[in-house]
């Protein structure tokens, strides 16, 4: 994983990455790339008026015909919206064979990539998800046949730009990690919004109990990534016999408390993946 403000020891790319699509993910990737000197040069084909920091090392066009003809990317990755991806990826065809090509656009799979690029092409889909915007967050990739090891690598590298990488052998996996990392902020989130809800309605001021949850939410988050120690010993730690906290996971823990309630919302979320595939 790299942390947010330590340099890539490696040295940058001399060749450019080429970024379609800058929006909250695209962006997010682009100011992970740029912190770190991933490259010496950045092309971003974005043609909404979607604001980014410029710099000289960012050249900006709004479509890929505004693309030199002797371009040669190290590597190309797609940001675009799902909706616009089909009409968006052929235009990148040319640079099949040349280089490989990164796609984080939700629910579209290799085999959408390969209809727009070529079956040929080296191609890697990723999920990745909200916080790296902060640098905290995880990516989950899956690479087609024609990804040698050093395209491989290179797209770890894109991609630990903003938090961690893992990395599946089967595509389908993708469906069940969007479930649980993918739209997990969103769970997060709303157990804040859940936690601070509780604790006004046990009589704290609505603006303090907010501010309880958020902080404890956050903490508790950080304390988990920063340690070895297993989410269940955590827990345990906080819990003594007969106390406050055994008498709320009493009730969290029960047969239709937290856990199945999850189970569900994480399989219901893993089927609708799977619907949206394309």
């Amino acid at each position: 994983m790299s942390d947010p403000g330590v340099s890539d020891p490696t040295p940058p790319l001399a060749r450019p990455l080429l970024l379609v699509g800058c929006g909250k993910m695209g962006g997010a990737l682009l100011a992970g790339w740029r912190e770190r000197w991933i490259a010496r040069r950045f092309l971003v084909v974005e043609p909404a008026a979607t604001p980014f920091s410029a710099g000289a090392e960012v050249t900006r066009v709004a479509t890929a015909d505004e693309l030199p003809a002797d371009l040669d990317p190290a590597a190309v990755v797609f940001a675009v919206k799902p909706q616009a991806f089909d009409a968006v990826i052929p235009a990148y065809r040319r640079f099949a064979g040349r280089t490989v090509f990164l796609s984080i656009a939700a629910g579209k799979t290799l085999a959408s990539l390969a209809r727009g690029l070529g079956a040929s092409a080296p191609a890697v889909r990723a999920m990745p998800n909200t916080p790296a915007a902060i640098g905290r967050g995880i990516a989950v990739a899956c690479a087609n046949g024609a990804v040698d090891a050093a395209a491989r690598a290179l797209c770890d590298r894109l991609l630990a730009a903003v938090g961690e990488v893992a990395w599946v052998e089967e595509e389908a996996l993708l469906d069940p990690v969007t479930a649980v990392s993918g739209s997990g902020p969103a769970y997060v989130f709303l157990l804040i919004e859940a936690l601070a809800a509780a604790g006004a309605e046990a009589g704290l001021p609505a603006a303090l109990a907010m501010r309880l949850a958020r902080a404890t939410v956050a903490g508790a988050g950080e304390l988990a990534r920063l340690s070895d120690t297993p989410a269940a010993t955590l827990r345990e730690a906080v819990t003594s016999p007969g106390g406050t906290t055994r008498a709320a996971l009493d009730v969290l823990m029960a047969p239709d408390g937290l856990t199945p309630l999850l189970a569900r919302a994480v399989a219901a979320a893993t089927r609708r993946s799977r619907e949206l595939a394309d």
